[in-house]
């Protein structure tokens, strides 16, 4: 097995005060926000936030992105333009929004707080010193939650409320009707503790940025006795990890993050199966830090409000759309992204030419845990901005 890179633990990791100051945090934030695409009446969401501590105050988090949302669009609604917002699960969205900030934060004239140049002096990277953590009100769909009771089987639980049916392969989204081709959060969190939060695009001009603590609210039906679900996880991580053999690229490493378990989050949070069937929100609050503040429908990909007479205008499309995000990155004055200013290229083919992320896409490709892993068409990556 390679050797992995486990971070720091953040201050009192071992007891509550972290998981408290990163909930607070996100939690605190999210109050602050208008009610605009925040459930109603018997609603429930997922919230997530991306967090970032400094050895300044550490115990005091800031709140770099945060979303809401549990929706994704099926394989028919795919578009190839690049204009809708695929999957609009909240780890999904919250890391959008962070990918946004962060292309704010390089195209400022003054140095990013919190990045810095590389040692190849043309990449950025995060200051020494600084962490990025990830703060989830539930535990992400595709891993194994803790049974309820010791009357139902992990695996009975597993199906129910996730919506997967086999932890030992990578798993779709479930989806009404029509088939998602979207995989699950912990699927994507699992590859991103190789592979790096940042992505193809932001491979080019950043180094690779890992979660040193994933952080996740309790269910309020609570656990057995004598089980541990910050462990469980972590052995279920630790699994799909060991399956990477290959030697990764110099920039990238196996990554684990740290598992915290917060308390309860509020009842908006908490998607409980009673005598009525749950409903979950259909919208999707996406925010970061410099400045993005909007609400998408998951069930469309769209901006809230959208008519169906305006559905294919620019105006309806999110900021963390594909083609929104291609044309923040196009906008940049940075050395490693004028190249592509003349080319015109395809999203696609930018992509593929962040070469050792593309290198370590295949190598997880190989490893046996991934190796169901099914990315979605090129066909729908094919346009040019």
């Amino acid at each position: 097995m390679l050797p992995s890179s486990s971070p720091a633990p953040p201050p009192d990791a071992d007891g509550a005060p972290w998981s408290e100051a990163a909930s607070s945090a996100a939690l605190r934030h999210y109050r602050s926000l208008p009610e605009k695409g925040k459930p109603q009446g018997r609603e429930s969401t997922v919230l997530a936030a991306f967090l970032l501590s400094s050895p300044q105050d550490p115990r005091n988090p800031t709140v770099l992105s945060m979303a809401t949302g549990t929706k994704c669009l099926g394989a028919a609604r795919l578009s190839p333009r690049g204009d809708l917002v695929n999957d609009a699960h909240a780890e999904v969205i919250a890391r959008r929004a962070l990918l946004r900030h962060v292309y704010t934060e390089i195209g400022r004239n003054a140095p990013p707080e919190w990045l810095v140049a590389s040692g190849d002096g043309v990449r950025w990277r995060l200051r020494d010193g600084h962490s990025l953590h990830l703060y989830i009100t539930q535990l992400p769909c595709g891993v194994m939650p803790v049974p309820p009771s010791a009357s139902m089987s992990t695996r009975e639980q597993l199906v129910s409320t996730n919506g997967c049916s086999d932890v030992d392969l990578v798993q779709r989204k479930p989806g009404r009707g029509d088939t998602t081709l979207s995989m699950s959060c912990f699927d994507k969190i699992t590859r991103w503790s190789i592979a790096g939060i940042q992505g193809a695009l932001l491979s080019h001009i950043l180094e690779p940025l890992y979660l040193s603590t994933i952080t996740f609210g309790q269910s309020p039906d609570g656990a057995l006795q004598g089980f541990s679900i910050e462990i469980n996880i972590e052995k279920v991580l630790d699994a799909r990890l060991s399956s990477v053999h290959s030697k990764l690229p110099a920039s990238f490493r196996i990554h684990k993050p740290q598992f915290f378990e917060a308390p309860v989050p509020p009842k908006e949070f908490q998607q409980i199966a009673g005598d009525e069937a749950p409903l979950t929100c259909g919208y999707s609050i996406c925010w970061n830090k410099s400045g993005l503040h909007e609400v998408v429908l998951g069930t469309t990909g769209r901006k809230q409000g959208t008519s169906s007479k305006a559905a294919c205008l620019p105006s309806t499309e999110s900021r963390l759309c594909k083609r929104r995000l291609l044309e923040a990155f196009m906008s940049l004055e940075h050395p490693l992204v004028a190249k592509f200013k003349c080319e015109h290229l395809s999203y696609r083919a930018i992509k593929d030419m962040a070469y050792e992320y593309q290198q370590t896409l295949e190598l997880l490709k190989k490893a046996p845990f991934f190796s169901c892993w099914r990315a979605k068409p090129a066909s729908l990556d094919l346009f040019v901005v």
